[in-house]
Parts: structure tokens; C-alpha cells; sequence
């Protein structure tokens, strides 16, 4: 049979379940991919544990997608985080909760919620098209009517587009839907990497100074041509050989993209602060207080444990102060030791590439998308789903949770509207 109701292209998280949904709504879906197994990007999600979502109210999870999360409202009033925990929990998958709101099996297997959406595919009869790829998009007028393999052609009057970004190209995110939506007169939005690791050109990085080590809860800022903040994030911190990683580095890499984008790549600047609970007053008084308690000990001795030691050697360096004892600091050199710890700028040359990356920014303009029901706004029976359109998450599960949320609306919209579309037989 090569006639459907809806034909979803990408068995990935949001092509799974678009599929699914629609099935549910009585449609008779094909889902096409192009890898020999379904969800295979899935698998590498939480460290290969599957941060499956998030559980958190839907305005936070929304405000932890600062790449369009706002065009989401209206997919969260049908379909919310708290559906997606159901769905697993009702399919037999016991999710657990850890820090910030993640949730993940209990198996902590990323296997078991790829195992859970594929027997609810195989339970609805959908039919499977695997080592598949899909060579462009049928469309009479303005119409769509089915896709085009490398040997056949498949008829449908919906297809939802679910083939994710340009992140881990080796699991089948090659940008083919850009280059099959764009075919019919869709925009694509500048592409760039975020949840990235940042690189750095500043000479402790290259000298690989501060090279693994790690801090906690330290915010980090990027700063714009003027020095003003644009966002900060407190979370830990990881000084890489390259640059930084870790969460804060991670969350701020989408803005750091930005900015390059909008100054033709001139480095960007970030601002750590070390103690983002403590004011500058309260860390002078701590600091006297060491001072006064150890006046003859060198200004190392006197402020060790103050920070890790590497950095400390490092600031003590940068400083000169090597040969100076407690008592003999200044308090203008008190206040650049703290200018370093809470404002320790660092230069940002780029990110990682979108290959090597978390998530993919950009994609599918969402100004002709309807944010409803994920359908076209220029071509009817065209729907859209997961990181093919331009939203983008912060890592703690956001990503999934847009992805599973986007699919669910598509699949539920695009079966209602091949339930009304007429679609007379076609041939091969």
C-alpha cells in the first residue's frame, strides 16, 4: 500500500510521537527513517540515561527555552510535561526525579523510553519505513500529497517534517528538512550552535593554567559590546583545554553565537563571579578578617582555600603579589583581588560546531508556522515538529520536552485535518 492519512518523516523523539498521536486519532501513519532503528538520538539523550522531561510548571519550562519558547504557549495548553510522565508512566515506564526537576526512567536507560515508544507504534499498526530517506516533498499547488524515496513514491494528504537539527550528524540529523521545507518556499533562520562548550584564545587557556578544573555554582555572564550583561547563569563551571564547559558554559553558548553573528565574530566577552551570594563588601570584610588574623603569613597562606588552590596561584600571579605578606597589601589591591573573583572576565573566540553540539538554534521560521497546530502557513497538509523548527532549550530536559510536545500537536492536528481533506486515489 503506498496511499496514508499522514506520513511523519524522522523516527526521532518528536517523529515518534507524532506518530503516535496521530495513530491514536484513527489516522494510518507511516513513519519513514533513515537510519536502520527508530530513535537513535534518543539514545544518547542524559548521557545515555534519557532526561525524558522536565517537572517543572509550564511557564519555568518555557522560560528555560530562550530560543522562541514563547511560541509554545499554545502547544502547552493541549499537551504539557505532565502528559508526557503520563504517557510513560501508562506504557509502564517509572520515572524518578532528580536535581531541578529532571526526570528520567528508573532503569536509567535511555533504551527503556525508546523501547516504550516503539511498542506504542507497533500497538497502533503503524507502518514502519526504515534505511528510508525521503528525496523531496510531493505538492500539487499549494497542497501536499505525499514524499518521494530513492524507489517509490507515497501519497498522503499530511506529512510532518520531524528530521531534528545538525547536532550528532552520525545519528541522522544531516539538515534534511531544511533543505525539503525550503524546497517549498520556507525560510530557515541562521543556524548556530548552543548547548556548546565555549573556546577560548585568553593565554591560561592556552596554557592550559586552570585546564579540569571544575567550580561550583559560580555564575557566568556574557556581556555585550557595551559590557552590559545580557544573561548570566549560576550553575558550575569546568575550565577545559579549549575554553569552558559545564552547565553555566553550556547555557550561555546560544547568546555567546549571537553576539558573534551581530559583530562579525569579534570575541566576546564573559564574567565570572566566583561568590555570586556574597557581596563585594562582605567579601573585603572576609578578607580583612584573614588579614588581621594572619598579618605576617604570605598573601597566599593568608587566603588559601579562599578559592582552589590552582586559581589562586594563578590570581596571586596575575597580581604580583608573590613577595608580599598579608599585611602589606593595599586596599586598592584588595579590591582587584576581588575585581578578579567576582568579575574574572574571560574571552569567548566561538563555541563548539553544531556538530558537536547539544542543540541546533535556528531552523524552520516560526512566522510561517502555526503555533496552534504546527501546520504550514504556506503549504496546506505541511506540519513540523522538535528541533527542525527554530525553538530552542536549555539542557535539563527542555529540548525533549519541546520535542514530544511539538510532535504530539502536529500528529493530533495533521490526522483531523486528513480526516476532512478529500484525497482521491493516486498512482505511482
Amino acid at each position: 500500500m503506498n496511499q496514508f492519512d499522514v506520513i511523519v518523516v524522522g523516527a526521532g523523539t518528536s517523529g515518534m510521537m507524532a506518530a503516535i498521536a496521530a495513530a491514536k486519532a484513527d489516522s494510518r501513519t507511516l513513519l519513514i527513517e533513515k537510519n536502520k532503528r527508530v530513535g537513535k538520538k534518543l539514545l544518547l539523550t542524559g548521557g545515555g540515561r534519557c532526561n525524558v522531561t522536565n517537572n517543572r510548571p509550564a511557564d519555568e519550562i518555557i522560560a528555560h527555552i530562550p530560543g522562541n519558547g514563547k511560541f509554545l504557549y499554545s502547544a502547552f495548553s493541549q499537551f504539557t510535561n505532565y502528559d508526557i510522565m503520563e504517557f510513560f508512566e501508562s506504557n509502564g515506564v517509572h520515572l524518578k526525579e532528580e536535581d531541578h526537576g529532571r526526570m528520567f526512567p528508573v532503569t536509567d536507560r535511555s533504551k527503556t523510553i525508546v523501547d516504550a515508544l516503539k511498542q506504542q507504534l507497533e500497538q497502533l499498526q503503524v507502518t514502519f519505513f526504515t534505511e528510508a530517506k525521503v528525496e523531496k516533498l510531493l505538492h500539487k499547488e499549494q497542497q501536499i500529497i505525499g514524499v518521494a524515496l530513492a524507489d517509490q513514491k507515497v501519497y498522503a494528504p499530511c506529512v510532518i517534517l520531524t528530521t531534528g537539527g545538525r547536532t550528532y550528524p552520525s545519528t541522522g540529523s544531516t539538515g534534511d528538512g531544511y533543505r525539503l521545507a525550503k524546497r517549498l518556499g520556507h525560510s530557515i533562520t541562521p543556524l548556530y550552535a548552543t548547548e556548546s562548550p565555549i573556546i577560548s584564545n585568553d593565554s591560561f587557556i592556552l596554557n592550559k593554567t586552570l585546564q579540569g578544573l571544575s567550580l561550583q555554582d559560580v555564575s557566568l555572564a556574557v556581556l555585550n559590546a557595551k559590557g552590559r550583561e545580557i544573561v548570566s547563569h549560576q550553575m558550575d563551571l569546568l575550565f577545559t583545554h579549549f575554553g569552558l564547559s559545564g552547565p553555566a558554559a553550556l547555557r550561555c553558548s546560544s547568546f555567546v553565537n549571537q553576539e558573534l553573528t551581530k559583530h562579525d565574530q569579534q570575541p566576546v566577552t564573559l564574567s565570572l563571579d566566583i561568590f555570586p551570594e556574597k557581596t563585594e563588601g562582605q567579601l573585603k570584610q572576609e578578607l580583612l578578617s584573614r588579614i588581621s588574623a594572619q598579618p605576617e603569613k604570605s598573601a597566599k597562606n593568608a587566603f588559601k582555600n579562599i578559592v582552589p588552590e590552582r586559581l589562586l596561584d594563578y590570581l596571586i600571579d596575575e597580581l604580583q603579589w608573590n613577595q608580599l605578606s598579608a599585611k602589606q597589601l593595599t586596599e586598592k589591591q584588595l579590591e582587584q583581588f576581588i575585581s578578579c573573583v567576582k568579575a574574572f572576565k574571560i574571552t569567548a573566540a566561538k563555541t563548539l560546531p553544531i556538530e558537536k553540539s547539544f542543540v541546533t538554534g535556528g531552523g524552520i521560521s516560526l512566522k510561517e508556522v502555526q503555533p496552534k497546530t504546527m501546520e504550514s502557513k504556506l503549504v496546506q497538509g505541511l506540519f513540523f515538529a522538535g528541533e527542525l523548527l527554530d525553538i530552542n532549550g536549555y539542557t535539563g530536559g527542555y529540548n525533549v520536552t519541546a520535542a514530544f510536545v511539538t510532535g504530539h500537536v502536529a500528529g493530533t492536528h495533521a490526522a483531523e485535518v486528513a480526516s476532512y481533506t478529500y484525497f482521491p486515489p493516486q498512482e505511482n
